[in-house]
């Protein structure tokens, strides 16, 4: 019963709709929307600017021809409502009478040489009016400190850096600080009203400079930043974001719009200088946390404790042996760290541009990084099994004697020692070990032979060495895999069991306190060093919820007809800034 109501039901919608679609009066309404759009298209301009008046006259001397039936329809409708309020906006529109109307000058301008003193009003908007101030430190006087780009006070070309303000409103600036100008503002309906002492304006010459895109390396939230000159005024934004800088006038506060929104307001963001300054004074917790003697722990165990599945591979990176440890590369970290820490700022920005996909070139390497323990090699191997076709891992050089079971250009590339240390010296290996006499090593030729068949190659290397494919040729996208809070390690890692030696499948054991203490500390130090080379950071916490992230990723990079690439990679040198710090001021 239920299914023939519905079925009646549909046959009712669809008899409805049809019926509406053949109305007459809908047909009309598009073409008459069609022909208003073929109108708009001709810029066309008003034909009278009174027409209410003329229609009005009309109206008087038709009255003076007779009375006939067509002068008292003609009379009749001039008379309707609707035909007047027509008429009445077709006057308005002509006369661009919809446009805000700012007030006369106030009387009292004469009072002050009206050489040296201006009156400006602006149309308040939701918006901020896009200025700041402070207070000059000579004269005392309330001075405009930046023009935000793209602002009320940028687009009426009537306010300028370092004017004076006077008044505001009526209500006189002397003796107050530029913290007290908000609330008479916020105040204001309407329009606003600023009486200036202009400062010496020096025409701005046309900038025929390219425009600058900067890829975020840090998250920066307003609200949470005590130092930004207004909250209103800056430009949240989340690590990846590109930004268009628009300024870098003030050496402190930069002005940016993020990436296709360089039409609206632009907000200040902390300058190159600003957040390594910043992040320079925060000593890493790396260097002065008290170690602790560890035994021997392999990378990535807490995933790959014998699921019975062999990837040729899928080995772990030879840059300590294969018996590496947390305990040893921890160590090597610090050593790394402590040389290195006194020259190497924190990331803030990298400049990038633009770059076209050809959707017949090579796919770009997949390069992933990260602590040992934190999943980095589980994750390729869930890549891998994935799609097979369409991922690929690069199969490892040795000095070693082929085993029985052994293949080929699959396992392994047997290599003599001549011919591997003779690729050293060529700077043909990306990394590369001894382990027992032997040599192992990932080479960039095992790289390309993986992108040569069209699949994207995925690798796993230590952050010092991505220099090695950070080329145009590779066109690495990297993603840094880094742990959860220690908090979250203890519960998803608590029971994890893991091997402690390639030799020994049978020696186990769980994870420890130190373990989860020197994984954080690794991720620290590669994300402070390397930061600017990583395109994505995927917290590991749940290991499919980190997998479902990186395919998702990976897939959108790759269909995007637009990537943003490193400028160094086109370029010969990418932009730096070198500024000096400027001074703190308030949004108005």
């Amino acid at each position: 019963m239920s299914g023939t109501e519905s079925h009646t039901d549909r046959e009712e919608d669809y008899r409805f709709l049809h019926s509406m679609l053949m109305e007459k009066k809908l047909h009309l309404l598009f073409k008459i929307h069609e022909r208003l759009r073929r109108f708009e298209k001709r810029s066309p301009i008003p034909v009278q600017e009174r027409a209410a008046s003329l229609a009005s006259d009309l109206a008087e001397e038709l009255i003076y021809q007779g009375w006939r039936d067509e002068v008292k329809e003609l009379v009749a409708l001039f008379s309707k409502p609707h035909f007047k309020g027509l008429l009445s906006v077709y006057d308005a529109v002509a006369h661009r009478d919809f446009e805000p109307t700012l007030p006369p000058m106030p009387d009292d301008v004469l009072e002050e040489d009206e050489d040296s003193v201006k009156i400006v009003s602006l149309v308040k908007t939701k918006e901020p009016l896009g200025a700041t101030v402070k207070r000059d430190k000579s004269s005392g006087a309330i001075v405009v400190a930046r023009i935000m780009r793209g602002g009320a006070a940028d687009k009426s070309g009537l306010i300028h850096e370092g004017d004076e303000l006077r008044e505001v409103n009526g209500v006189s600036l002397e003796n107050r600080k530029p913290k007290e100008i908000l609330p008479l503002l916020a105040h204001s309906r309407g329009e606003v009203t600023f009486k200036i002492v202009p400062a010496f304006f020096k025409e701005e010459t046309p900038s025929h400079k390219k425009k600058l895109f900067l890829r975020a390396l840090f998250d920066y939230e307003p609200t949470e930043d005590p130092t930004v000159p207004c909250k209103d005024a800056a430009l949240a934004f989340n690590r990846g974001d590109v930004l268009q800088i628009v300024s870098m006038e003030d050496d402190t506060w930069w002005q940016a719009c993020h990436l296709g929104v360089s039409n609206t307001r632009a907000g200040l963001i902390p300058s190159q200088q600003l957040h390594e300054r910043r992040t320079a004074l925060q000593r890493p917790k790396a260097l002065f946390r008290p170690r602790r003697g560890k035994p021997p722990v392999t990378e990535d165990v807490d995933y790959r404790a014998i699921t019975g599945i062999h990837i040729a591979g899928l080995r772990r990176s030879f840059r300590l042996g294969r018996k590496s440890s947390l305990a040893r590369e921890a160590a090597r970290s610090r050593r790394w760290s402590t040389g290195v820490h006194s020259s190497v700022l924190a990331p803030s920005y990298v400049e990038v541009i633009p770059h076209r996909r050809d959707p017949e070139g090579r796919r770009r390497l997949v390069v992933l990084v990260g602590p040992s323990g934190v999943g980095v090699n589980e994750l390729k191997k869930r890549l891998l099994i994935s799609d097979p076709d369409h991922y690929g891992v690069t199969v490892p050089h040795t000095t070693r004697e082929k085993r029985r079971q052994e293949m080929e250009g699959v396992d392994y590339h047997f290599v003599s020692i001549h011919t591997f240390e003779e690729d050293v010296l060529n700077h043909r290996f990306i990394e590369y070990g001894m382990h027992r006499g032997h040599y192992y090593g990932t080479s960039l030729d095992s790289v390309s032979r993986v992108m040569a068949e069209g699949k994207v190659c995925l690798l796993d290397v230590h952050p010092t060495k991505i220099k090695h494919v950070y080329t145009p040729e590779y066109k690495p996208y990297v993603v840094f895999v880094k742990p959860p809070r220690i908090e979250e390690l203890r519960l998803t890692r608590r029971r994890a069991k893991f091997i402690c030696n390639d030799d020994d499948k049978s020696s186990v054991r769980i994870f420890s306190e130190e373990d989860f203490e020197d994984m954080i500390d690794l991720a620290e130090t590669m994300e402070r060093q390397c930061g600017h080379l990583f395109d994505k950071v995927i917290v590991n916490g749940d290991i499919v919820v980190a997998f479902r992230e990186l395919k998702a990723d990976l897939k959108r990079v790759e269909e995007a007809e637009v990537q943003w690439i490193p400028a160094e990679w086109i370029c010969s040198s990418p932009t730096k800034a070198q500024r000096s710090c400027g001074h703190l001021s308030n949004w108005i």
